[in-house]
């Protein structure tokens, strides 16, 4: 992608690759990743189950499992600091206070035997240091502030619903003020009203304490309603990246032109919608060339010769991952 300069930029990821050992097997899970995220931004990292947009989250914040998992190349700065290169101790420091996550699934997220405000607090009490009394007041404000009542501070998480305990995380998450959110697809096991408001929420959140954020999802309907920039991730590698516009309004890749034609619309007239062929590769075997070609309507022996296919840029940007990028193919 595009390279920015200037104070505006928060997180830098260069060339990141990752790899797990499984089986006596080496899967690639990212494979030469690079983007940048600016302040008060909202950055999309969209694909498939299993694309690798989770693993770059847990990189950026050093928790993936050592094994099986193995960060094996490139760099992750905020703010100029390499968070590769720095101890397992500064890099605590950095968890929560400068780097908050919103996991996934809230029922895992959550430890079932502790009230909810004890877990707010625990994280505010890691990196202030304030009182007991204060730590109760500022989870007590968290709470309000994410829409569930103060008196529910001593209760436990099975006492809440699915979209309430994804408050209660995003609440972890804003507890120490960070700079970055990491949001791995924090919608997904909530109903459409409930998305909603949770989106409405972190929106607001977002834009009151300019807060950037990378949001992890594959549902292109949260990434519009959200992201400022989006980049679309196949196979470990970011196959297309740009502007919400860029994206949404001239999409080239021949993989987000599928994800786009396999979304149902109320406006069109299409009696069938129309799939992505095939299935993702293995990423302990992945396709030589482009890793896309065995799926692609347009793919030709060139597209399958030895060898890594890289971004090209199209428009100022807007950057592809394909042979026939501007090529009216």
């Amino acid at each position: 992608m595009e390279k920015k300069n200037g104070n505006d930029i928060l997180l830098t990821v260069d060339d990141l690759e990752v790899q797990y050992t499984a089986g006596g097997e080496i899967i690639k899970a990212v494979n030469g990743v690079s983007f940048q995220v600016k302040r008060g931004q909202t950055f999309g990292l969209v694909g498939e189950t299993g694309a690798g947009k989770t693993t770059i989250a847990k990189s950026i914040l050093r928790i993936l499992p050592d094994p099986p998992a193995k960060i094996i190349g490139g760099t992750v700065k905020l703010e100029g600091k390499d968070l590769m290169a720095i101890s397992e101790k500064e890099m605590r420091s950095i968890r929560g206070e400068k780097i908050a996550m919103i996991f996934q699934d809230p029922m895992t997220a959550l430890n079932p035997v502790f009230p909810v405000g004890d877990q707010i607090a625990e994280a505010i009490k890691t990196h202030e240091k304030i009182s007991k009394k204060k730590a109760y007041e500022k989870t007590v404000e968290l709470l309000e502030m994410v829409g569930i009542p103060a008196e529910r501070y001593e209760e436990y998480p099975h006492q809440f619903s699915g979209g309430m305990k994804q408050r209660v995380v995003i609440a972890m998450a804003l507890a120490c003020n960070p700079e970055l959110i990491l949001a791995d697809e924090p919608t997904t096991a909530l109903d459409v009203t409930i998305q909603a408001q949770v989106l409405e929420m972190i929106g607001k959140l977002k834009r009151e304490k300019n807060t950037s954020m990378i949001m992890i999802t594959h549902d292109l309907g949260v990434v519009a309603e959200v992201c400022d920039e989006v980049a679309v991730v196949y196979a470990g590698q970011i196959v297309e990246a740009g502007t919400l516009e860029d994206i949404y309004d001239h999409p080239t890749h021949p993989y987000t032109l599928g994800l786009f034609s396999s979304i149902p619309s109320l406006t069109g007239d299409e009696t069938r919608l129309k799939p992505i062929a095939g299935m993702p590769p293995n990423p302990a075997d992945l396709p030589k060339g482009c890793y896309f070609a065995p799926r692609c309507p347009h793919a030709d022996e060139c597209c399958r010769r030895e060898g890594q296919v890289g971004l090209v840029e199209i428009t100022p940007g807007h950057v592809v991952r394909c042979l026939k990028a501007g090529k009216g193919e």
